[in-house]
């Protein structure tokens, strides 16, 4: 194994750099485990399933998260050859990772289930592939399987692909059927990288990750020239400059060598602590007589769903904005900016590409750093135009400006849902529901149909996946797009305890839902928060109007216990005097919203709750 981690300046025309795209669930992970059987740069003993997802999240939720670059030997004929492989995400939320893969690759292998076909998240990897001018190999996955129908699904990718149904390669990742042959595919297909061997070194940063002993580490690639061990490199974009301690390899294990050539993968390490040195998408060149021109880089990814995420110990907030600084490092679709709330105290906005995205996140903050976290209700972004001509851009529903508003815009997206045809009309018939308009049907094939709807984000980001799939037995799959934005009657839903709103609570929704929305959080939260010595009203109101309500009602000790006759008036005094205390007592008592309310409140399971209504 040593003479093939030392063995670099690989002639580029020996190296083949190629990711592996598909739907979730396709088997891209198994796959990738096969390929690393073959060319044999696991041990049998050491080898598990799903070997390069290296997160528990990963392995727990059988998804890959993180896109993962393994670098392996491949003999055709008598030459060895340089295979970099590049496993990457299949779910809509992580489509930066892969698009960031693609950049680092002359080829995608695109791989297609036998048994389900070509799904929502197959057709837009496609899309991205052929974006970058990649060669593509198409596969078939899972042919071993009873309910495979492979000569169907080969002349439907085939037809999206233009190429001739016998070209489509058939394999079972599971058994390892037709991978050999695959790799023989790769070698013959995919062009060799190109670039000058001579020239000033650049290589671009197509990910990083922080180690709590070594600092950031960067993966790169290689464009031109070499990189190699105590060379003092720059960084074209924030210009820092620092000297590598380490450069190496991933196969799969980090291995030191002396160094990168071009179309090479591999990684430096610097030894900065410093997360924000790193940018994704950076080139690096070496300090002294580097390169001028910096590589075209990534487009910065834009968020589409809107959360605050805070400690539940007001404490560990500096511990919050030091774990996201990490994650952003390992996450660069992550974005966020400090903000406060009146009821949750100190926190942060993050922006994600999706309610998974945020899941994930909040889910690795909390195992990764032991941080306790709360996350308000997900929004989207709003525009919003005044009377007098402002403009103003919320986040937030505390930033919902007071005044009179002309127009509201908000975010839509275009649709791509792929499903047997037998299940179109409760998809229409979802798909109104939520505000959407059809853009166009296509059959695929004889009993597999594609919708094309344009929908407003808001809509998509809570349940309607999880609708999608219960309408259609978990055969529809869904893809979505951003697509500008379009004027709504959106309007601010405030809850108010005793009057008094509760900023975490608010939420801006269509005004169609606005009621169901009041309804739904008055009822959830007078059964959250604790009875007090007062009555207190929970209401849902719009503006000064209110739209539901719901009362707390007060405790109460019973004053006359001890009265065991007498005349009437006696214990309509002592009533008296009770319901004039209590009046007192709401005058200057104030509601404490216990935690455990705020967490069970602010938990997305409304999912649930529209569905019991439906």
């Amino acid at each position: 194994m040593s003479s093939f981690a030392d063995k670099t300046f690989t002639s580029p025309e020996l190296i083949r750099n190629f990711c592996i795209i598909a739907h979730i669930d396709h088997g891209k992970s198994t796959l990738a485990d096969r390929m690393l059987q073959l060319t044999g740069v696991v041990e049998e003993r050491a080898m598990r399933a799903q070997y390069l997802d290296r997160m528990d999240i990963e392995r727990e939720r059988g998804i890959t998260i993180k896109a993962q670059n393994v670098r392996l030997p491949w003999k055709v004929g008598d030459t060895e050859h340089v295979l970099h492989l590049i496993d990457t995400p299949g779910h809509v939320d992580f489509t930066y990772e892969v698009s960031r893969a693609l950049e680092a690759c002359e080829g995608a292998i695109l791989l297609v289930d036998a048994a389900q076909g070509i799904e929502a998240q197959t057709l837009a990897n496609l899309y991205l592939a052929l974006e970058n001018d990649l060669t593509i190999i198409p596969v078939l996955n899972k042919i071993d399987l009873p309910a495979a129908e492979p000569d169907k699904y080969a002349a439907e990718l085939a037809h999206i692909i233009g190429c001739e149904p016998e070209e489509v390669l058939r394999v079972s990742a599971k058994t390892g059927f037709g991978v050999s042959e695959l790799l023989d595919a790769a070698v013959r297909l995919i062009p060799a990288p190109t670039g000058d061997s001579d020239a000033p070194p650049r290589a671009m940063i197509f990910d990083s990750v922080y180690d709590t002993y070594r600092g950031v580490v960067t993966y790169i690639r290689v464009m031109d020239g070499k990189i190699t061990p105590r060379q003092r490199i720059k960084m074209m974009s924030t210009g820092a400059t620092h000297e590598l301690l380490e450069v190496g390899i991933v196969s799969p294990d980090p291995k030191a060598s002396v160094g990168l050539g071009v179309g090479e993968v591999g990684y430096l390490i610097t030894g900065v602590k410093d997360v924000r040195q790193s940018k994704v998408g950076d080139t690096v060149t070496s300090e002294k007589r580097g390169a001028t021109e910096a590589l075209r880089g990534y487009r910065e990814p834009q968020p589409m769903v809107y959360a605050g995420l805070y400690p539940m110990d007001g404490s560990d907030y500096p511990e919050l904005r030091e774990a996201l600084d990490k994650l952003q490092l390992n996450d660069a679709a992550l974005t966020y900016e400090p903000e406060t709330s009146a009821a949750l105290g100190f926190g942060f906005r993050c922006g994600f590409l999706g309610l998974l995205h945020l899941e994930i996140t909040r889910d690795r903050l909390e195992r990764e750093f032991g941080l306790d976290l709360i996350s308000t209700a997900p929004n989207v972004v709003f525009r919003v135009e005044m009377e007098d001509g402002t403009e103003h851009i919320v986040t937030n529903p505390s930033d919902w400006p007071e005044g009179k508003i002309a127009d509201i815009h908000e975010p839509i997206t275009k649709c791509t849902i792929i499903s047997p045809a037998e299940y179109v009309g409760a998809i229409m018939e979802l798909c109104q529901s939520r505000r959407g308009q059809l853009g166009g049907m296509e059959y695929l094939s004889a009993d597999r149909t594609e919708l094309r709807y344009t929908m407003p984000l808001a809509e998509i980001i809570y349940d309607f996946f999880d609708a999608l799939k219960s309408r259609t037995r978990g055969y529809a799959s869904l893809d979505y797009e951003e697509s500008g934005e379009q004027a709504s009657q959106m309007v601010k839903v405030d809850i108010l305890l005793q009057g008094e709103p509760v900023d975490a609570f608010s939420a801006i929704v269509h005004r169609d839902a606005a009621y169901g929305y009041g309804t739904r959080m008055t009822s959830k939260l007078r059964e959250l928060i604790p009875r007090q010595q007062f009555e207190v009203p929970i209401q849902a109101a719009i503006g000064s109007r209110v739209i539901a309500r719901e009362n707390i009602r007060a405790i109460r000790k019973d004053v006359l216990a001890k009265c065991y006759g007498g005349d009437i008036t006696r214990k309509r005094k002592l009533l008296e005097k009770q319901k004039e205390g209590k009046k007192r007592m709401k005058m200057v008592g104030r509601v404490e919203v216990p935690q455990e309310a705020f967490v069970a409140a602010l938990s997305t399971d409304e999912a649930g709750d529209k569905k019991s209504k439906k």
